[in-house]
């Protein structure tokens, strides 16, 4: 599939109900950690249902977690025009509500599995997309297995989002380009601020940036670097294990000839013996739906560290959420891209697809050139995708031109945000629509 759809008049209404619709109507959750475009996925679907005729556009109320208690919403109590959408897209974290919530397998549950389908034929629903990333991939997989050995008539498709950037089969994922502008830009924000102070000995920054296992997020630290600003002066991925003395070594060298030094770590760091280096310091057991452990204070327990052992000032930087919220910074490449795929998913399942996600691939980088397609989901789902090792160089410590050339097409372009008072304007699920 090749094209765009992101044009879209602010006037532009929802087609009146009139001539051939469709039968089936349509459910769409979001799921997993929000992103800053990933409501314009969202505006993508309810784009494409409208020129398809779909009747009724529900969404799930805190994805498949308030599906399976029926929380399910009209979409159009909310949201009916052009202008509407134009809004959307320009509001960050999930419209709908999102969850972290682990399907069954289907071999001991199936009465649950029932449920589900009779919830979604009590209310005609035969398209059912789910917007998220690996574990939410999981979800469709299950549910058009499901289908497909019970004779189902619903069509299952998965809608690719992640800040992480780690789904397989996608050249990368809407929702990472906005999270690489956040995090470039306040990489060279706080390289400027550590960078004013004419002490004689400098000020050790250590900026912890979100990664589990796979370093996409932190690599773009890297894209801070430019004409204007030198860059982070290491950066630490999870996919090279991390040697701590080896760290303070560089950190003891850098300090020799700099009047500042600043470091992009990702939380997910780990030692030769395969622990996290966030659990040296504060132990956080607590672990999600996913089982995934929390992790947080990679960046404070270094930075502590480095203070102890050379006696410098240091301090620490959590990006957290902000990584992910931040609309206000939001990339128009990826914004575009994160609607298309939206759009292009609904297309794809009442042309009949079922069972797959949707994904971006890139035909020219030089000029910038994407196409979207479609692989199974079997090849998606629980499967994780890493920086490439040899995108990672100086012994671990940075990432390559190679990575670069990759990433910069993601983070072009800005959405503007609607602003009343001075501050950002977003559309929320406050005020209900009364309609027919």
């Amino acid at each position: 599939m090749k094209g765009s759809e992101t044009a879209l008049s602010t006037a532009e209404q929802r087609p009146e109900k009139k001539g051939k619709k469709m039968k089936g109507n349509l459910i769409i959750g979001q799921s997993g950690g929000p992103t800053a475009v990933i409501n314009s996925s969202l505006a993508g679907v309810i784009k494409a249902s409208w020129k398809a005729g779909i009747r009724r556009i529900y969404g799930m109320h805190y994805g498949i977690e308030g599906f399976l208690n029926e929380d399910i919403v009209d979409i159009e109590d909310y949201i009916t025009s052009g202008q509407d959408l134009s809004l959307l897209k320009r509001t960050p974290s999930s419209f709908l509500g999102t969850c972290r919530y682990k399907l069954p397998p289907i071999e001991g549950n199936e009465k649950l599995y029932e449920k589900i389908f009779d919830i979604l034929d009590k209310r005609n629903i035969e398209f059912f997309l789910y917007n998220g990333g690996n574990d939410s991939m999981d979800t469709i997989k299950q549910l058009a297995d499901y289908a497909v050995t019970h004779q189902k008539k619903q069509k299952f498709m998965g809608i690719p989002k992640t800040i992480d950037n780690d789904l397989p089969m996608t050249d990368h994922c809407p929702g990472y380009g906005s999270a690489a502008k956040y995090i470039a830009t306040s990489m060279k924000e706080i390289i400027r601020d550590n960078e004013s102070y004419g002490v004689s000995k400098p000020t050790i920054c250590i900026v912890e940036i979100m990664g589990r296992h796979a370093g996409w997020l932190t690599a773009a630290a890297a894209l801070s670097k430019d004409i204007d600003c030198s860059g982070p002066d290491l950066i630490y991925l999870p996919e090279v294990t991390f040697d701590i003395n080896d760290f303070i070594e560089r950190v003891k060298n850098l300090a020799k000839t700099k009047k500042s030094v600043v470091i992009a770590v990702s939380e997910g760091l780990k030692t030769e013996d395969g622990k996290f280096v966030c659990e040296l310091g504060t132990v956080n057991d607590h672990v999600d739906a996913f089982g995934h452990k929390q992790l947080a204070g990679t960046a404070a327990y270094l930075a502590s560290l480095v203070t102890q052992q050379t006696g410098l000032k240091s301090r620490y930087i959590e990006f957290s959420s902000l990584q992910r919220c931040a609309a206000h910074l939001a990339s128009r490449s990826d914004s575009d891209e994160a609607y298309n795929v939206g759009y292009f998913a609904a297309k794809a399942a009442f042309e009949g697809n079922t069972g797959k996600m949707v994904t971006i691939q890139v035909d020219s980088r030089e000029p910038y050139v994407e196409t979207y397609d479609m692989f199974d989901i079997h090849e998606v789902a629980n499967v994780e995708r890493k920086v490439p090792l040899d995108w990672i160089i100086n012994d671990g410590t940075y990432v390559s031109d190679e990575y670069l050339k990759y990433a910069r097409p993601f983070i072009i372009g800005r959405v503007a945000p609607y602003t009343a008072g001075g501050l950002p304007i977003h559309l929320t699920m406050t005020k209900k629509r009364n309609h027919k």
